[in-house]
Order: C-alpha cells, then structure tokens, then sequence
C-alpha cells in the first residue's frame, strides 16, 4: 500500500474479542506507517505502547439534566465530526454496527455539509448481529447502519450468512477472519515454572478463558472437567469473570472438585496461562469466530469445543481439536480423554492447532484490510 492514510478507528475499549482485534489492527497500521486515531470512551485495555503514529481521542459522556440516560451515541458523532474535521481522516473504521457504525454514518453526514465525503469501513463482530439483532426494535438501525457503510466486513463466513439471512442488506460482506500476532504466544523456558504452580507433574492441564457470561456454558466446563478429573489426574483454570461465574464455583463446591478447579479472574495477559495448558475448552453457544480458541492454538494447545457460529472455521475437527453439538457435555468429556490418555496424539494435535494458528497471523491478514482501506481511498479521488 504506497499511500499513508490517517485512520480513524471505534471500538469498545474492555477485554472483548473486537477489542482487542481493533486495537491490534491500529497498532500494526501505526508499525507500517499510517496514523491511527482510536476514538473511544475508555483507552483500549491492550493500547499500551508509545508511538508517534497513534492518537487517542476520548469521547467524554457529560450528565445532561434533560436525559434520564447520557446519549453516547450523539458525543460520539460530535467526537468523530471533530477529529475527521480537525485530523483531516482519510477513513473511518468502525468495530460494530450499533452504536458506532450509526454514529459514523451521522457524522458523514454532518461532514457532507462541510464539504468532506469520508468511507465508512464497519466491522461486523457478532453480538450486533446475533443478540442486537434478536431484539426488533435494533433491526431498522443496524441495517440502516450496514447499508451506508462504504464497505462492511464480517469476521467470519458464518457471520455473513448469518447476517444476510436475518437483515436486508444490500452491501456487500467481505469475509476478512480475525487474526493474532504470533510473536505473541511464543513458549518461554519459564513456562514449566508456571505450570508447576498449579499442578504436579502427572496432572494434565485443562483452561477455559471467558466473560462468563450465559452464553459461554461455563457450567458445562465444569460439567466436562468433573467426568475427565474422574479417569485421568487434571487441574481446570478458570480465567475471566462475569455473572455465571458463582453458578460454576457453586457447582464446583457441590461436586465436591474446589481444589481442583482455580478461578483466577480476569487477567490481562492470557498467553502465559494458555502457553501451560493442554486442553482448551470452549463450549459456548455461539460465537461468531471465536478468537480465544485461536489463541489457545497458537499457544500449542487443543481445542474442545462446540460446532456453533464461525467456531468448525478456527478448529479444525479431528486435527486441532474436536467439534460437538451445543450442551453434549459427554461427548466434549470423552473427545479430553482421548487426548489426555493417548499422549502421541495431544502431541500431533496440538502441533496442527499451531500450524493452523499462522494461517491467522496478522501478517496474512493485514494487508486485507490495507486493500479495504486503497481501494475506497481510490473511489474517493475518482
């Protein structure tokens, strides 16, 4: 990509998936020479480096007497009309239709009168489409949002098929999967230390990382832990925190396992934990890509977990991992053990989860988006 561009790029700021991905993808830009502006209401949790490429542009949400709720939608419109006018962006991408893909197109509009056409990129991650999107009073919006939008990408095929089933879209999606920085996961001679920590030399180690939300089934790890713990010696980690996670530490106390299973709460550096672990267990009920599988397997670690949303895409069945229906918690329990009591094959299949984890490095997936990014640029001096 031979022009530098001044990116504008909205995202949730917290621990979630499209979080970290936006932020990621801000970063690598900055690396290649192109100016970011991350425009939010909180600094993104993983935007904890210096550079001289990248801004942070607060959207502060003011207590109005005439609200009953602050309006972030219209401070965040204000925001973007702002930095566009005053940083002179090239692009806007935005990470979710509601409310920062709406706030995008208000404030394009806003612009026009100023003379400027800005794109609009919109970055389709799931929950707009999958829950916002359940709720029918959001339907007008999200695909009034997703219809303006100059080009809209989705982060799995899954996800498009989904959204173009459910809302009447007349843009196209581009499928662009959700990537990670390999660098990133690499294995370290101290990572032995670590797991020593939480468990004896014999006992396998099986993790789970979520919010911890209905969604994710966290009881259903427990579920699948108890019935392998049974047959083989294994500690659980469970990292995150949400408002399943006392069901799962009642469950835990009923069934008598608490000093097999550490809730380690949300942490901020997962590829530690992941890097000492041999199972991950995932056994949502949907996700749209699921990144935290990928980010186990490009730790070196197998995946078990549902076939739902855009997860048979990140987990190959039967090589880096296995696939089962939503809640068959037997199935899940007997795919662990045939791992964890056949060490040749956890050895093979925790080899193609990384092998399979670099198809996703962000240098594969960067320049997808830099060719969104020319090709509109293009459009827009035409």
């Amino acid at each position: 990509m031979n022009k530098k561009l001044k990116i504008g790029i909205v995202c949730h700021p917290t621990y979630g998936g499209s979080g970290v991905v936006a932020t990621e993808l801000g970063i690598a830009l900055a690396e290649k020479g192109h100016e970011v502006h991350f425009i939010s209401y909180d600094q993104p949790f993983r935007l904890d480096i210096f550079s001289e490429k990248i801004y942070y542009h607060e959207v502060s949400v003011p207590d109005y007497p005439l609200f009953e709720y602050a309006p972030y939608e219209l401070n965040l419109t204000s925001k973007l009309v702002d930095v566009a006018l005053h940083e002179k962006l090239n692009i806007l991408h935005v990470h979710y239709a509601i409310p920062h893909a709406s706030a995008a197109v208000n404030a394009k509009q806003i612009l026009s009168t100023h003379g400027i056409d800005i794109p609009i990129v919109t970055t389709l991650h799931g929950t707009d489409i999958t829950l916002l999107g359940k709720d029918k009073s959001f339907k007008p919006v999200i695909e009034y949002a997703i219809n303006m939008s100059d080009t809209v990408t989705a982060v799995s095929e899954d996800l498009k098929s989904e959204t173009l089933e459910h809302f009447n879209i007349k843009n196209e999606i581009k499928a662009i999967p959700n990537f990670i920085d390999m660098s990133l996961y690499q294995q370290e001679d101290d990572d032995m230390k670590l797991r020593n920590r939480f468990a004896n030399k014999e006992e396998f180690i099986l993790t789970h990382i979520s919010n911890f939300r209905k969604v994710k089934r966290v009881e259903d790890v427990i579920k699948i832990f108890n019935k392998v713990h049974k047959e083989v010696p294994a500690k659980l980690l469970m990292i995150g925190d949400g408002p399943e996670r006392l069901k799962a530490e009642q469950l835990c106390r009923k069934l008598g396992i608490c000093d097999k299973v550490k809730f380690l709460g949300k942490l901020k550096v997962i590829e530690k934990m992941l890097s000492i672990a041999d199972i991950f267990i995932l056994p949502s009920e949907r996700e749209s890509f699921g990144l935290v599988a990928l980010e186990a397997m490009a730790s070196k670690v197998a995946v078990i977990s549902t076939n739902t949303g855009g997860l048979p895409e990140v987990n190959i069945d039967g090589k880096t991992g296995y696939l089962s229906e939503v809640g068959d918690v037997n199935k899940m329990a007997s795919d662990t053990l045939s791992l964890l009591i056949d060490n040749e094959k956890l050895n093979a299949f925790k080899e193609n989860a990384l092998a399979h984890a670099y198809t996703f490095d962000l240098p594969n997936i960067l320049p997808q988006y830099e060719a969104v990014y020319q090709e509109l640029s293009c459009k827009m001096k035409s």
